[in-house]
């Protein structure tokens, strides 16, 4: 609004108007300078605001994105336990028919409880075997099991290594249901004297919560302790090897043993052994401890920190 001339007298304006006038002018200015003021801190707020809300959310998403990670771990070390487990029950029933044929006595180690049955068909050459778990069969070690598994070997036990072709049938490994096959290898004797498997595995798990994985290994079981006792509590094996994990997303978890894993046949865990997972270009160390039958593992990340993590779904 431009002001009248003040020497214009015809249009001139009263002296209360003219005051008026230059008060809400003044006003107005005023107003201007704030509100260019309040649009400063507003916009300086809202950048802090978004700026935070994202940082929070990045924050949120790296705990989410460890927890994830942890819990791949965990699963991935489960099934680790699935294939060692089925081994271990496999070479407890060839071993146990070993030693009778050359034992005078009759052996019997009683790993199997009675819930289990046994059936087997003898032909020529070959010997068929059906492990039946039935509906639910509970493992001393706590492990809970249902289902068949199946071998097949040659009938001589005489030889010194024998080849031993197993399958799964409806089975299933503390609720996670197991598809699959291994093949083991079976040294009466190695370089130590002891007895040695070398499996090659192949599996696919859906677990109780609908997930989803397969996995793979290659390794050796040594018998270190416990052979022929007729206690299977004694029994100790030293395993190393490698496998892979690989998830419902297709995303791949390859382990390797990089010391000796520790495997007492009274305790449903490894109690010993550091075994390395790597995931792309990132590898992690877990401990399993120092011979504790526990579900206590440390993990320990590239850049050297420790987490201790409980395995397998147990707490104890």
């Amino acid at each position: 609004m431009l002001l009248p001339h003040c020497n214009d007298r015809s249009e001139r304006w009263p002296a209360m108007e003219l005051k008026f006038y230059l008060l809400q002018t003044l006003k107005s200015k005023q107003m201007k300078k704030s509100l260019k003021k309040l649009n400063v801190t507003g916009w300086l707020l809202l950048v802090f605001l978004v700026m935070g809300s994202c940082n929070n959310e990045e924050s949120n998403n790296q705990e989410e994105d460890t927890a994830f990670e942890v819990a791949e771990l965990v699963a991935s070390d489960e099934a680790d336990l699935i294939s060692e487990e089925i081994a271990s029950i496999v070479e407890d029933m060839y071993a146990t028919e070993e030693i009778r044929a050359t034992s005078k006595s009759f052996f019997l180690s009683n790993y199997l409880p009675e819930c289990v049955t046994i059936t087997t068909v003898v032909t020529n050459e070959t010997k068929e075997a059906a492990i039946d778990f039935g509906e639910g069969c509970e493992l001393a070690n706590g492990n809970l099991l249902s289902g068949i598994i199946h071998l097949s070997y040659a009938k001589d036990l005489d030889v010194a290594t024998k080849t031993i072709v197993l399958s799964l049938e409806d089975f299933t490994f503390n609720g996670v249901a197991v598809t699959g096959g291994a093949t083991l290898v079976r040294k009466r004797f190695n370089g130590n004297g002891n007895p040695q498997s070398d499996v090659v595995a192949s599996y696919n798990g859906v677990w109780p919560d609908g997930s989803v994985a397969s996995f793979t290994g290659n390794r050796s079981r040594e018998w270190v302790a416990g052979y022929g006792s007729g206690i299977w509590t004694d029994n100790v094996f030293l395993i190393s090897g490698k496998g892979s994990y690989t998830n419902k997303t297709g995303v791949v978890y390859s382990r390797e043993t990089k010391s000796l894993l520790r495997r007492e046949l009274s305790c449903r865990f490894i109690v010993s052994g550091v075994m390395e997972i790597a995931k792309n270009d990132t590898a992690i160390s877990l401990d399993f401890g120092d011979g504790t039958c526990d579900a206590k593992g440390t993990l320990t990340f590239p850049n050297g920190e420790t987490k201790e993590i409980l395995l397998r779904r147990f707490n104890k």
